[in-house]
């Protein structure tokens, strides 16, 4: 009990100081995603960008989705993996076509790199608008995922995504308000889809009926 209780204790100091964060950041982007700009040099240029292309959709969820096949118990949560990553795409692509806020670099406030601009134009057809970052909101979104069967792996998943986050503001893709709720977003899509599947067990049934 007192577990438990210290547990739902730390979850509200975490949101309450990522909501203070998200606050902050909406305050000063412009000033936050120039001062990120000051610190690019060549190492973190392909340090982070090897981070870019590994947050690609596929490569992460059939990474994870391995993961959960490596071991038969686990399999129930591939369900909830990947209807994680649907709603990642369908709520992030509504919310950029809802309010339609400019990259950085587009605006003008900051530079982006060249050796990213190649595949930041490839998306911008589709994901032309800045709030939020979808890919914050995929990696984030399998963190309470990956809580529930991953518990020491979740942490390494975590930085992870952190990583990722931090790399779209220090390309000049994002303002830091735009991972900061959008890894907000992804967190409650995988906290939903963990509770709808120890509710209905839709997974677990499926992975049974597959053998």
């Amino acid at each position: 009990m007192a577990r438990l209780k210290k547990r739902e204790i730390n979850k509200i100091v975490f949101f309450t100081i990522l909501l203070i964060l998200i606050v902050l950041s909406i305050i000063f982007d412009e000033g936050i995603v120039k001062s990120v700009q000051n610190l690019r040099n060549s190492v973190f240029d392909y340090f982070l960008l090897s981070i870019t292309f590994a947050s690609n959709v596929f490569i992460i969820f059939f990474f994870l989705t391995t993961l959960f096949l490596w071991n038969e118990n686990k399999r129930r949560w591939i369900i909830p993996l990947w209807l994680a990553a649907i709603f990642s795409v369908l709520i992030s692509l509504l919310l950029k076509v809802i309010i339609q806020r400019p990259r950085p670099f587009e605006a003008g406030v900051v530079s982006v790199l060249t050796i990213l601009l190649s595949e930041l134009k490839i998306g911008l057809s589709t994901w032309n608008f800045s709030f939020p970052s979808f890919q914050a909101v995929l990696v984030f979104s399998a963190i309470p995922i990956l809580a529930k069967e991953f518990k020491k792996f979740k942490y390494v998943w975590l930085t992870f995504a952190i990583l990722v986050a931090f790399s779209r503001v220090y390309f000049g893709a994002h303002y830091l308000s735009d991972v900061l709720i959008g890894a907000l977003i992804g967190y409650l899509i995988g906290y939903l889809m963990v509770a709808l599947e120890e509710k209905y067990n839709l997974g677990k049934r499926l992975a049974q009926k597959l053998g």
